[in-house]
């Protein structure tokens, strides 16, 4: 009787293969999720990154131009209105006056008064007039000038000399008696300046005989001294 033959041994490559199926299976789902995940993590820095490097950025600043000198806007004044008590650029603000007190009083010469003082105030300075002096043809209630010469002559002056004794005529307020009465001036002339001032409301300054019908340069130049507003 012939020996029978050993029965095969299980095979094991169907185990073997479905095993080794399923690791792979498993590793490549493990890979996928890795890959996602770090897709994921990148795509959260880049994010980052980008919006930490736009607001890192600085800012474009607009800086204002600087004020020209000189250049003033439409219905601006070019300089601030000065406040009361404010003395205004380029004025002279006059602090004494000192006149020259001359004729019959009893300390004549020099005397230094405060601004707004009156011939009156200029011959108390002066130790007053001499007794029995003659004062009418003096205004002792007119405002003094700097500069100007007060003389005490003691008698009545003649018509139109008493305003320039005691100072510089003035076109505004003089008659024509005493305009008439200034070198060179006679009653025609003495009579424009009337009607010139009559009909521009007064004189702002003495160059304004200018336009006075013949009034010339040459006879400005010789009254200036005499004459004031």
């Amino acid at each position: 009787m012939l020996p029978q033959a050993a029965p095969d041994p299980p095979r094991l490559r169907p185990p073997l293969a479905s095993s080794l199926a399923l690791a792979l299976k498993e590793r490549w789902d493990l890979d996928r999720k890795a890959l996602l995940g770090l897709a994921v993590l990148l795509l959260l820095a880049l994010g980052y990154g980008i919006q930490h490097f736009w607001a890192g950025r600085p800012e474009p600043v607009a800086v204002p131009a600087p004020a020209v000198e000189g250049t003033v806007g439409a219905g601006a004044s070019s300089s601030p209105t000065p406040g009361p008590g404010v003395p205004v650029a380029g004025s002279t603000t006059i602090t004494a006056l000192v006149v020259d007190v001359s004729g019959k009083v009893r300390s004549p010469g020099l005397r230094t008064l405060p601004p707004g003082s009156r011939v009156q105030d200029a011959l108390n300075a002066a130790g007053g007039p001499l007794p029995g002096t003659d004062l009418t043809g003096l205004n002792l209630a007119r405002k003094v000038n700097d500069g100007e010469e007060i003389i005490v002559s003691g008698s009545p002056p003649p018509p139109g000399a008493a305003a320039r004794a005691s100072g510089p005529l003035s076109l505004n307020a003089a008659t024509e008696a005493q305009l008439d009465a200034l070198p060179g001036i006679g009653p025609v002339l003495a009579q424009r300046i009337i009607q010139f001032r009559q009909e521009h409301g007064g004189f702002q300054s003495v160059d304004q005989l200018r336009q006075v019908p013949g009034f010339g340069e040459r006879r400005l130049a010789d009254l200036r001294a005499q004459l004031r507003p």
